[in-house]
């Protein structure tokens, strides 16, 4: 397995860049919605020395391997942000996680089309045999996303995670390994050919698409 680092990656419907001071701005134009931030180990980006500090938390912790801003290309707009975090070399393992969009991008296919980059990256260049996906259990909206990119669905951590605020989570646990990479890479290229079946409203798939 190759190291990995922050590189820049794009397709027809996105861009992803490695996270960086720079980008506060647009973080608090994306990420200042409370809502947004239930699931997630931070508060709302409410200002740009909020945005700025959660940027540097990112990019100085050292589970995340590396951490991207999310760019609708269409737009040009910050849709969100997502990583690459506990790289394992020896394992030859990664996870995708720490990953949120703006509620105007959610149910677009800026999540499908950042997970095929994503994931032709790790699988196709740098060599793992396991990318790990977690998400809260409460939020069933994440295990649809998730399971629709065609990962399996391995168990439930119990009380595997305490929020800031004392809350503590179950989560639910999916992979995908190297032997299901090239049925999932198919299924992808499938979904962002048809923004319906990628569950995309009628609407944002007129506008996104």
């Amino acid at each position: 397995m190759r190291p990995v680092l922050p590189v820049t990656l794009e397709n027809t419907w996105v861009r992803i860049e490695p996270l960086d001071p720079s980008q506060a701005g647009d973080f608090v134009i994306a990420g200042s919605d409370p809502a947004l931030w239930r699931y997630m180990f931070a508060d709302a980006l409410s200002d740009e020395s909020t945005a700025g500090r959660w940027i540097d938390e990112m990019l100085a912790s050292p589970a995340m391997t590396a951490s991207f801003a999310v760019y609708e290309k269409r737009s040009g707009e910050l849709a969100g942000s997502t990583s690459l975090i506990n790289a394992n070399r020896p394992f030859r393992s990664v996870e995708i996680g720490y990953t949120w969009y703006a509620k105007r991008f959610q149910r677009t296919l800026v999540n499908t089309a950042t997970k095929r980059l994503l994931l032709g990256h790790v699988f196709d260049e740098l060599g793992v045999v396991r990318v790990q996906l977690q998400t809260d259990a409460r939020n069933l909206a994440s295990q649809r996303a998730i399971e629709r990119l065609g990962a399996t669905r391995e168990g439930r951590l119990r009380k595997h995670k305490t929020y800031p605020s004392g809350d503590v989570r179950d989560s639910v646990i999916y992979s995908i390994i190297d032997d299901d990479w090239p049925a999932v890479r198919q299924r992808l290229d499938r979904l962002l050919k048809d923004p319906h079946e990628a569950g995309v409203s009628e609407s944002s798939a007129e506008k996104r698409t």
